[in-house]
């Protein structure tokens, strides 16, 4: 018989939850209302919420009335013109997230230059860098350190801040703290990835050691999701599914030990459907 071992960790955090709970609240209360851009990073979610007649935008001011904030945050500059259009906001920025803005716009405001590890174009970190004025580099690897570093001497600025993206790698985070440590001593580091991120990375890589193979579930552009489905990869063979119906049996029928964990926006249901699949085999 199969064994099943599913990460305690998996399934939404408090900003994810948060964000759908209080978004359904406003839906049941509201005639019209929009969000800038998906809520959270999972099709299912946005389904449900589009078919309980949410719309979703990629522009304030495409919007009217009511304006939902999703999870990953927004720029300042958006804040300004939903005041400027006279749009309401429901501000569902995670806690976390809302807490490297206030720390971007302190630092900025204290004249230093903030190198912010994370992908470029990800949503969140979009809102992060619109709380930095143009005073910012993003690091999406090791690799681009030294490019980073350039910028910085270039610049006017003569501190400098390391933050990061709340779902970045904790271990690149480390790596490349590293690296700018030895290359000036003076930097200051807050490591601001979220801990329910940082304890699920650790339990994927626990759990993918000991086993013949492992499920990851989650949208294939969440951002946290990608990072599970590449510490898994290191250990074992590793399928990334968003949904149940896109498991391939065939793919573990002769595993005798399955891992499962899922993305912080993955919600409870998907699992369950995964777990009961998984339990028939």
């Amino acid at each position: 018989m199969m064994q099943i071992i599913v990460g305690k960790t998996a399934g939404p955090c408090f900003g994810v939850k948060n964000a759908v709970d209080k978004a359904k609240e406003e839906l049941g209360k509201s005639e019209k209302l929009y969000c800038l851009g998906e809520l959270v990073h999972n099709e299912e979610v946005t389904k449900e919420l589009e078919q309980n007649g949410m719309i979703f935008v990629d522009k304030i001011e495409d919007a009217t009335g009511k304006v939902i904030i999703r999870a990953h945050g927004e720029p300042e500059s958006t804040y300004k013109k939903a005041k400027n259009l006279g749009i309401e906001i429901i501000d569902l920025t995670c806690p976390k997230v809302a807490k490297i803005h206030k720390i971007a716009r302190e630092y900025t405001l204290n004249k230093y230059y903030i190198f912010i590890t994370g992908k470029d174009n990800h949503p969140e970190v979009v809102g992060i860098t619109g709380f930095c004025s143009n005073n910012y580099f993003v690091i999406e690897d090791e690799l681009n350190v030294e490019k980073a570093i350039e910028r910085y001497k270039a610049s006017k600025y003569k501190k400098l801040l390391l933050i990061s993206q709340t779902t970045f790698s904790l271990e690149k985070f480390e790596n490349i703290a590293k690296i700018i440590k030895t290359k000036i001593p003076e930097v200051e580091i807050i490591n601001t990835i979220c801990t329910a991120t940082k304890l699920r990375q650790e339990e994927t890589y626990e759990i993918s050691k000991g086993v013949d193979a492992m499920i990851i579930i989650g949208g294939k552009h969440s951002s946290n999701t990608n990072k599970l489905h590449e510490i898994a990869s290191k250990n074992c063979p590793t399928i990334f599914i968003e949904r149940a119906e896109e498991l391939n049996e065939k793919e573990i029928e002769n595993c005798e030990t399955i891992g499962v964990m899922a993305g912080a926006s993955t919600p409870e249901k998907s699992i369950q459907k995964v777990i009961e699949i998984l339990e028939k085999i």
